[in-house]
């Protein structure tokens, strides 16, 4: 994960800082792409311990399509819980926006779209998710950081992924978010029967929280393991469908990493 220290430097030597909504404070900068290829490992942050468990259930819990984070507290993940009402509604985020998109009435399933596309018209340029719907933001109890992303078939056989990402809490979020995409990505390639090519990240407000400062120079003075292997099929069963796939299907293979670093989550 090269690619995320020196994005870290480069926040750290030329952001610069900013009043934010949540009124920690932020060091910035605006417009950063990272490209990682996920045939030389997969993209998993060394320099601490990723969170891996939470990234697959999150990612399951988006490709459900649901709006509830009960799937999440069942599997002992708790990284909504600061959004979630009293009953653990968020409103039409990330998996509605991509399962069920609604209009007039009825709803599309933009990621299927994809998949089915990505099949049968593989040079096709518009397989893409948005999560970013003008008409229901305000029911969000968060608006997509993430808000869409977009398929390639190369001619070689092989899926990439390219995501755009409106803000990005570089200590604590973008590592999991990357990690989530990589995932997907190899899901998706699994199911069209293709090979994981690149994910390409842009990110638009860059930033990192005043109050990880500390934690990201201690980053900084680690040194990165080799990136890790993932198995998502680790039982050797049949998945066919995107939504075949379950939690212990996934096995992150030779992840060495540092020791975790704990920061606080800005509300």
């Amino acid at each position: 994960m090269r690619q995320y220290l020196d994005l870290v430097k480069d926040v750290l030597e030329n952001g610069e800082q900013r009043i934010d909504r949540t009124g920690t404070g932020t060091i910035s900068v605006f417009g950063r792409q990272l490209r990682f290829d996920l045939q030389k490992g997969f993209p998993a942050v060394t320099t601490k311990r990723l969170f891996i468990k939470g990234v697959w259930v999150e990612l399951l819990w988006m490709l459900s399509g649901s709006s509830n984070i009960g799937f999440m507290l069942d599997n002992n993940v708790h990284i909504w819980d600061e959004w979630a009402d009293p009953y653990g509604e968020l409103g039409p985020v990330y998996g509605v926006q991509w399962r069920s998109w609604k209009k007039d009435l009825k709803t599309i399933d933009q990621l299927q779209k994809a998949i089915d596309t990505i099949k049968n018209n593989p040079t096709d340029r518009r397989m893409l998710v948005t999560a970013w719907n003008p008409g229901e933001l305000d029911e969000m109890a968060l608006p997509p950081c993430h808000y869409s992303y977009q398929f390639y078939v190369h001619n070689d056989g092989r899926l990439s992924t390219l995501v755009n990402q409106r803000s990005a809490d570089v200590f604590l979020g973008l590592p999991f978010d990357i990690a989530s995409y990589a995932t997907l990505t190899h899901m998706v390639a699994h199911v069209t029967g293709l090979r994981p090519g690149e994910l390409i990240y842009n990110l638009g407000d860059t930033h990192i929280y005043l109050n990880h400062l500390e934690q990201v120079k201690t980053q900084l003075q680690r040194k990165p393991y080799p990136l890790p292997k993932i198995s998502i099929n680790k039982r050797n069963r049949e998945i066919k469908s995107i939504d075949d796939f379950e939690l212990e299907d996934f096995e992150l293979v030779g992840y060495q990493h540092h020791p975790t670093i704990k920061g606080e989550v800005s509300v």
